[in-house]
């Protein structure tokens, strides 16, 4: 059928939902698709929808659905990634050309014939379109959770805060919104005095403050029930949402956590429903129960005092998984974290016993050195040795002195001894100084350990906390309320000459200068057994 006898559907896209900046406006694109086929008989279809998910343009759809019918027999459109960016309605495009439903498909940028190349070829123009697509927003993805790791929460800002117009994409940071930050902040403090229900609260905002958001409302009545429910408001936020990943946000914050957590309490205690939030529990994980042997967890629980503040405490249970009806009781944190510092305690050693404990480690170091290098040396030569007759043998079948079988069977022999005398060179070089190294950091973590964990407990500092427990050592059992721990394999020898270490540094101390005092310390067996000496 000749060309001029087919009408067309002219189909253009804008889609309004992934913000195509580069692509041609609708006017634009109509503009060039009358400049190009002026003796084309078209009828415009004009759409504002995604191609990237199929089945989500109702006009795409209808338009097919005429075609079939034998309405219009043909489409012309500026781009191929205006029809189609999904393997479903890229398909469909093809299918029907192939059958003969579609007679003649026109593209402003490029040229499709109904021969088996020009489907292929259109084909592989529609995948590119979906490929661009699909990577386009595996990298928005990508970006924004890179942006998301680096505090900057990445979507619109809350109420009370205002997305940064001006900075370069991928760096746009959430600032204060001046107009209402304060605002809202009077908010949180009426929440917090435990005499106001949000609606009370919202109605003051609105009525007697005049609060508008920035479209010129009044603020919702849900709206009052996010910001007091919302971890973005004291300044950590998850994303993407229900993911499970959580960030610290750079922006400033409208609340500290512990009047979050106030503010859940007194949700709750009037029936709203309390929000899961995210808490740091430090100890949960390592500890398995005494009786049954299944994990420690840990929840948080909140009383209202008789100032009207609300203390949290944390305790610490058998999950029960392996056993119903383990009888085991929970321990608080506090508790637990004196058990914790008591471990501590007996590890603590003196300085001037540390010093000349890695002195004494040194100087040993500097022997090992020595008859490292002399093995070192030994085994180099014997490697070397089996390189030689490993040539040596290939020269001997190269001028068929040995037979092919004989070859096989001797290099069978000498590869396993080369392999040997190589590891045995590695093994050697290892030796070095690893050991020293690990002496250095137990004998630091022991002096230091119990002052630092004690500091880390006054400011709350739960990464210090944490990484302290966990360095411990393995197999931390809970059981009738004590908490025993297997040391660590280089701090339990500490752990055997720390309280003889402690006692004759307490003796000779006060008397004697401190070198003197680790002079005659040094001399007690109990001391020196410490080093294997």
């Amino acid at each position: 059928m000749p060309s001029k006898k087919i009408k067309y559907f002219g189909y253009l896209r804008k889609s309004s939902e992934d913000k195509e900046k580069q692509a041609l406006s609708i006017p634009a694109q109509k503009d060039e698709l009358r400049r190009r086929f002026p003796d084309l008989d078209i009828e415009f279809v004009e759409e504002e929808k995604s191609a990237f998910l199929p089945y989500n343009r109702p006009k795409f759809k209808e338009m097919l659905e005429r075609i079939t019918t034998g309405d219009r027999r043909g489409i012309v459109a500026w781009n191929p990634d205006r029809l189609s960016r999904n393997e479903v309605d890229a398909s469909s495009i093809t299918y029907m050309i192939r059958t003969g439903e579609i007679h003649d498909l026109k593209m402003a940028t490029a040229h499709f014939e109904n021969t088996p190349n020009g489907i292929w070829m259109l084909q592989m123009a529609l995948s590119q379109s979906q490929y661009e697509s699909a990577k386009k927003g595996q990298d928005v993805k990508r970006g924004l959770e890179k942006k998301a790791s680096m505090g900057i929460y990445p979507a619109p800002a809350p109420l009370g805060y205002r997305n940064d117009k001006y900075e370069e994409r991928g760096k746009k940071k959430i600032y204060v919104d001046e107009e209402r930050f304060s605002l809202i902040r009077k908010m949180i403090d009426l929440m917090l005095t435990g005499n106001y229900t949000p609606p009370a609260i919202l109605k003051i905002a609105n009525d007697e403050w005049g609060f508008r958001t920035p479209a010129g409302k009044k603020m919702a009545h849900s709206t009052v029930y996010v910001i007091f429910t919302r971890p973005f408001y004291y300044g950590e936020f998850e994303y993407p949402v229900g993911s499970g990943k959580w960030y610290k946000g750079i922006h400033k914050s409208l609340m500290t956590r512990e009047e979050f957590d106030r503010i859940q309490f007194l949700l709750g205690r009037k029936g709203s429903p309390r929000p899961k939030t995210k808490h740091d529990i430090v100890y949960r994980g390592p500890i398995h129960c005494g009786d049954c042997n299944a994990l420690i967890t840990a929840e948080i629980k909140y009383k209202k005092l008789a100032n009207g503040s609300v203390a949290s405490y944390t305790y610490y249970h058998c999950t029960k998984r392996k056993d119903p009806n383990c009888k085991q009781k929970s321990i608080e944190e506090k508790e637990l974290e004196k058990q914790i510092a008591a471990e501590l305690h007996k590890l603590e050693i003196p300085r001037t016993f540390k010093d000349w404990a890695l002195a004494c480690l040194k100087e040993a170091n500097h022997q090992e050195i020595a008859d490292r290098e002399q093995m070192y040396t030994h085994q180099r030569k014997e490697y070397e040795g089996s390189v030689r007759r490993i040539d040596n043998l290939i020269d001997m079948r190269a001028n068929e002195e040995i037979n092919e079988e004989e070859f096989r069977n001797r290099k069978a022999n000498l590869l396993s001894e080369k392999v040997r005398f190589q590891s045995l060179l590695q093994a050697t070089d290892k030796r070095v100084d690893n050991w020293l190294d690990i002496a250095e950091r137990g004998f630091d973590f022991a002096e230091k350990a119990a002052a630092t964990y004690a500091r880390a407990c006054e400011e709350n500092d739960i990464a210090t906390k944490k990484e302290i427990f966990l360095a411990l050592g393995s197999n931390y059992i809970l059981k009738d309320g004590k908490l025993t721990i297997s040391l660590d394999n280089l701090l339990f020898p500490i752990l055997k000459g720390a309280e003889n270490a402690r006692s004759a540094f307490s003796r000779l101390e006060p008397k004697e200068n401190s070198a003197k005092a680790s002079s005659k310390a040094a001399s007690d067996p109990s001391l020196r057994s410490m080093l294997g000496d």
